[in-house]
Order: C-alpha cells, then structure tokens, then sequence
C-alpha cells in the first residue's frame, strides 16, 4: 500500500525507536493564525519568516532549515536550482505504534506547520506501509519527522519516500535485520538515495545477517543507489541490542555499528556546530560528544569488514567509520517542528547522526541532480576529494568520541587534521563539494 501526499498534501524515544537520544528539551509554542497560505510554495532561497528566530532562540543555539544551508554551504546551491528535483530519496522508519502526543504526530501536519513556518515549498511525500502491515500511514515517530524534516530542508524538491516496517520490528537483532534488509531491497526500486538512521553494534548480528544485507547493499551499488547510514550515538562502544529493555543492563562493547561499517555504505558521523546565529556563517566545529551523558558520535574501526581500498592512506587495522560528518548535537541542531494539534506545536533540536545522516543523503541528492545521473556508490570520489580538495570540507580537528556508561570510561579516538575515525573528512562545504562529486 502506498499513500501519498501531494505536492501539500524531542522527549528521548526508548532504544527501540531511535538509535539518537538525548533530544533537547521542548518548548511549546503557539502557531500564529494565518501564518501562510497553505497552498503557496515559497521559493527556496527566501529567509526565514518573521519570528522563526524567536522561536529558535527559545532552544538557544538550534538554527533555522536556512541558517543551516548557509553554514553548510547548501544555500549557494538551492540559488542555482539546485534543489533535488527529480530525485527520490528513501527513508526506512519504525511504524509508529498507537501512542497519544506527542510520542506520535501526524505527519502531514508536521510537515505542512513545518513548510509554512521556514518557508519552505511544499513536500512531495510519499509513505509506503506494505511492510508494515496493518498500519496507518500518517502517525510518525519523531525520528521519521527528523529524517523527513531534514531531508526536506536540504533537497527542497526532492521526493521523500518513507519504507514504514512492522512496529515490532526492534523486538530482537534477527527481527531488525530482517526488517532492515527487506526495507533496503524495496527501496532499491524505489529511490536514488537511501537514508537509514538505525544501526547496531556488529557484535549483536551473525555473520549470516550481514552477509544478507552487504548483498543488498551490493545490489544498491550496481543499480547506482547511494546508501547513507548513521555511525552511532553513544561514542566509542554500541548501544544495547535490539531487543533490550530501559531495564536490561548496558554492558558496553567497543566497536562501530552497521550498517554504517559496511564498506559499501556512507558512513555519517556527528559533529557540534558553530554558526552565526543572524546570517547562519560557518564559525567553527568540533566533536560531537557528552561523556557523561553516554552520548557522541559512533566512529571506530570494524570487527567484520576489512579496510576498502578507498581508504588504503588511512591508518586503520580494518574498515573505519565515519566517512563524513555533519552536525548532531541537540543544543546546536536544525529546528524541527511537531504539531501537537492545528494551532500547538513543538521545536525541537535535530539531534544524533540521525540528523546528520538525512544531512547527507540530501547533498548526494543534490550531487545526483548536478551530475545529471545517480552518483551511486561515493565513497572512492569523496576519498579522493577528501586528499586532494580539502576545502571541500570543513576539517574537525578538537574533541573525541570517549564515553563514560555505568561509571566505566572507554576512551575513543580523537579528531585530527584530514581523515580520522571520529568526523571522517568533516562536515560539507557544500558549494564546493557537490560540484566535485558531480563531476
């Protein structure tokens, strides 16, 4: 079953829901009535509406769709027309389980009170349930509002197709990757990019399972379908398996997440941004992590996949991850919107390499739509760009990815000059690096 919504049509989640955590605290704000015609699309390059930073300014350092562009090096290519068009990317996302607001929103509302608020024209939505069961396709968790939000504020026109599977998906390691792979495969004929916020730590999966997925993602690789996945949002070790309760003991394991180790996926780490605050100029960057809160962004090296030859210069016993970054902290993250009711909803911080992911997979979007043809697997280009262009990136040289979990420190990896397993190559700088990739 697929449902559409025309050209109109964060509280911490448990583990289950979402591998980011940590999502700043809400501040419940009024929509002002007549706030925008709901029909009119705005052109993508416009600024912010009167009041947005107000609104922003409550979360203290969150930044407007706009602002983010700006920093990112985005808006420059938006100006151009650059937006997306003709492009589909795909989102897997958790079936949002029954639950009152504001643990579930609608999400064509989210993102109308969204559009209307930044903007932003319209989104061209798509939401496909047949995994799913019986299921409706409009209640959203909001890890399917971010991803679809973030997406939306990077490639405008672009259309977003949401792969909804079963709500119990989570209930083991076996069910998750199941349900991911089966995702994965109905979206390789549905999309140009993928964008998967989920992940696991390796030691949860059998060989078996990973074998399955890397020959989907093998398949995404032919078909010239680029795969971008989150590294993780608890630093240097995973996060329980799936299946684990808020009750179970975290007994932390060293090591990277997958999908985001596999070697023919785009690794996406996260990072703490620094922008002007009134014309969204890049100031600076450095790691994300909270030590003490268990949170920072996943990077290390893999226990099952050796390193590519991508990355033959890069000083690794095996695989490492991330390959790029963007930002991830809930205090300095994208706002995002979800409505409560017609007239009530929330901002909230973007937060986890599940906002900088979708980060990502709109700039490839943006690449593909450049190049005139799907770019597909990226990861040997951007290597390349990474050695040769660095000004193609911003470099994240301060911070580490070292956690603390039930009084216990596991020191990570620190950020250095150029590559490193923490940020990757760093954060984009948009208007000089889509335009490499597409050539």
């Amino acid at each position: 079953m697929i449902v559409r919504i025309g050209v109109r049509p964060d509280v911490s989640p448990h583990p289950r829901t979402r591998i980011a955590t940590g999502l700043a605290a809400a501040v419940l704000l009024t929509a002002a009535a007549g706030r925008g015609s709901a029909g009119a699309a705005r052109p993508v390059s416009a600024s912010p509406p009167d009041g947005v930073a107000t609104a922003c300014d409550s979360l203290t350092t969150c930044y407007t769709p706009h602002r983010l562009r700006v920093a990112y090096g985005i808006q420059p290519l938006l100006d151009r027309g650059i937006d997306g068009r003709g492009k589909t990317i795909v989102v897997p996302a958790l079936a949002a389980e029954q639950l009152a607001p504001p643990k579930v929103s609608d999400i064509r509302q989210d993102m109308k009170t969204f559009d209307d608020l930044f903007g932003l024209p319209a989104v061209r939505l798509k939401v496909d349930a047949t995994l799913a069961g019986k299921v409706s396709p409009w209640p959203a968790t909001a890890e399917e509002v971010q991803d679809v939000q973030i997406l939306h504020a990077v490639a405008p026109a672009a259309t977003i197709r949401v792969v909804l599977v079963k709500p119990t998906a989570l209930s083991s390691p076996a069910s998750a990757m199941a349900a991911l792979t089966g995702a994965l495969r109905r979206g390789l004929a549905q999309g140009d990019v993928i964008s998967i916020s989920a992940g696991w730590g390796e030691h949860c999966l059998t060989r078996a399972q990973v074998t399955r997925q890397h020959a989907v993602l093998r398949a995404a690789r032919d078909r010239h379908v680029t795969v971008v996945a989150g590294s993780g949002d608890t630093g240097a070790v995973s996060r329980p398996c799936p299946g684990s309760t808020p009750q179970d003991a975290w007994d932390p394991v060293k090591e990277v997440s997958a999908p985001a180790s596999d070697p023919l996926v785009l690794a996406a780490g996260g990072t703490t941004l620094t922008a002007d605050h009134e014309t969204g100029a890049y100031l600076g960057e450095t790691t994300w992590s909270v030590p003490s809160h268990s949170q920072g962004t996943g990077g290390g090296f893999s226990h099952l996949f050796s390193r590519p030859a991508y990355q033959k210069d890069v000083s690794a016993p095996a695989r490492a991850v991330p390959d790029v970054a963007a930002d991830a902290a809930p205090s300095t993250g994208m706002a995002m919107v979800i409505s409560e009711s017609d007239q009530k909803y929330t901002i909230r911080g973007a937060s986890g390499t599940s906002a900088s992911t979708p980060l990502w997979a709109g700039l490839i979007a943006l690449a593909d739509q450049a190049a005139g043809h799907d770019l597909g697997f990226v990861n040997p280009a951007l290597y390349r760009i990474g050695r040769s262009a660095r000004t193609a990136f911003h470099d994240v040289t301060t911070g580490d990815n070292t956690v603390t979990v039930s009084d216990k420190t596991i020191t990570g990896y620190p950020a250095a000059p150029g590559y490193d397993p923490v940020t990757g190559w760093g954060s984009p700088n948009a208007h000089v690096l889509v335009p490499l990739l597409a050539r």
